[in-house]
């Protein structure tokens, strides 16, 4: 077997300091029904768990994956410019960008396949503070810098007996384009929207805080700043030893665990019930209030051409390899931070990706 990783790689002047990670499998025997190459690019957040597929393809079918982690935005565009097969993207198209794809995909529908789900962690770094609760309006001031001290009435409020310091709030946030940005801010203007009243964006609307890029920066910044707090992919805090707050969604204060999401995805709904198009309907996920259940999900779609492939193999090596990523590579993705997808899920997923 060759592995020819490239990581970090720098993705052009124009984008300089962006980081992008690619990553190359090359086959090694095998030589299943998936052989071939499929090429994507966009979120980071799913990064490790692209890696664990890619194996799992060059493993089981002699398959290769070729995946660019340039953030959703950037994997878009490629997409929509016939560049790649496959776009990775934390956040659905928008109305222009459908259109656009139709086009793209030969008049034909583009498809939105989640098959990477990673719960947001709200991660913190406050001396002698080990646990700490939150609730979404309490967020919404943090980040908002409507509150400012870790002793605030509010945060004292929701951990009694806690012994707060009066010291300051950092709150860090992404500085650039982000799809965790995205959801973080629908999650806010979803569960507290008179504390959040911006509408959700991947470009940071609240005021204050520091701004830190992609998901590494953000993990760096708060792991070496006292006081601060953040919102990051789970694995990206678990990889930095970070402290996780448990959040009350309203049905009580909530640890962050791979069952505590993975009973809020069992229960999550698609905004479309009758289609392949998988698009989560993250308000009904994110008003969701079922002890036990942690909602604060992220869906990272593989954007697909439901037909219209000018080659003809690759809407062939696209099913084999979903299939497979479905079936095997779903295991030991709690080991980085993600959430195996619950059966519902996956025998949804499976309805679309048959029909490829």
């Amino acid at each position: 077997m060759s592995v020819s990783p490239k990581l970090f790689r720098t993705a052009g002047s124009a984008a300089a300091g962006l980081a992008a990670v690619s990553l190359v499998l090359t086959a090694c025997g095998g030589g299943g029904d998936a052989a071939g190459t499929i090429t994507g690019e966009g979120s980071t957040a799913q990064q490790k768990a692209v890696e664990q597929f890619a194996k799992v393809l060059t493993d089981n079918d002699g398959a290769v994956l070729d995946y660019t982690g340039s953030g959703s935005g950037d994997g878009v565009k490629k997409f929509l410019a016939g560049d790649v097969d496959f776009a990775g993207s934390d956040s659905p198209l928008k109305e222009k960008e459908v259109a656009d794809a139709k086009t793209r995909c030969g008049g034909n529908d583009a498809w939105h396949l989640p098959l990477v789900a990673g719960p947001v962690a709200v991660a913190f770094n406050i001396p002698g503070v080990e646990k700490l609760n939150l609730d979404a309006p309490a967020l919404a001031k943090i980040f908002d810098s409507k509150i400012s001290k870790w002793d605030d009435a509010a945060i004292k409020k929701l951990n009694p007996g806690a012994k707060l310091p009066s010291t300051d709030i950092v709150p860090v946030h992404r500085s650039d384009s982000s799809g965790t940005t995205d959801n973080f801010t629908r999650y806010l203007n979803t569960a507290a929207p008179t504390e959040w009243p911006y509408e959700h964006s991947k470009e940071w609307t609240g005021h204050g805080g520091s701004g830190a890029s992609k998901s590494t920066g953000v993990g760096d910044t708060v792991k070496k700043t006292e006081g601060s707090i953040t919102y990051v992919e789970w694995g990206f805090a678990t990889e930095n030893n970070l402290s996780v707050a448990a959040l009350d969604f309203g049905a009580g204060a909530t640890e962050l665990t791979a069952a505590t999401a993975g009973k809020a995805l069992d229960a999550a709904k698609f905004v479309k019930s009758d289609s392949k198009d998988l698009v989560v309907d993250t308000k009904a996920l994110y008003s969701l209030k079922q002890a036990g259940a942690y909602p604060l999900v992220l869906t990272t779609y593989e954007i697909v051409c439901s037909t219209g492939y000018q080659d003809a193999e690759v809407s062939k090596n696209l099913k084999a390899a979903f299939t497979t990523i479905l079936d095997k590579g779903q295991d030991g993705l709690d080991k980085l931070g993600y959430v195996p997808l619950p059966d519902a899920f996956k025998t949804k997923l499976r309805g679309t990706i048959d029909a490829l």
